[in-house]
């Protein structure tokens, strides 16, 4: 039996399983899950934005680190990028309509961070108390 295209994309979506380590699925996971993909996405929710713009707007982010995340996010179709030749050249970056389809679990992510991090903090503090209570050689 000869499958259409989109029958042939729909079984191959059905395969991905990204609990198998080397499943893409699983490196695209891992991939949109940093914490700089996040903050990226998140910074570009406003609209398109220069290198410079996005490095103002999200400390901590290395120019190293943030060209890496732009170009991954760019290879993987979440972000856009468009040069305008000009002296000195011009590259604005903005999120795709795939890009803005992650947004809302990014949301949820960020949210949820925000609402439980004194619960988390709570945790850590206790756990760690245990550590320091626990005799060494134990």
């Amino acid at each position: 039996m000869t499958l259409t295209a989109d029958q042939t994309r729909q079984r191959a979506q059905h395969q991905y399983n990204a609990s198998l380590e080397l499943c893409p699925a699983r490196q695209l996971l891992e991939a949109i899950s940093s914490k700089w993909v996040a903050l990226v996405m998140l910074a570009l929710e406003e609209g398109p934005q220069r290198h410079s713009e996005l490095r103002r707007r999200i400390p901590g982010a290395s120019q190293k680190m943030l060209t890496s995340t732009l170009r991954t996010l760019d290879r993987d179709g979440l972000i856009g990028r468009e040069v305008t030749p000009s002296v000195p050249v011009r590259t604005d970056y903005e999120l795709t309509p795939l890009g803005r389809s992650l947004l809302p679990i990014i949301f949820a992510m960020k949210a949820w961070a925000e609402d439980n991090m004194h619960a988390v903090a709570v945790s850590r503090q206790e756990h760690d108390g245990d550590r320091a209570s626990v005799p060494t050689g134990q």
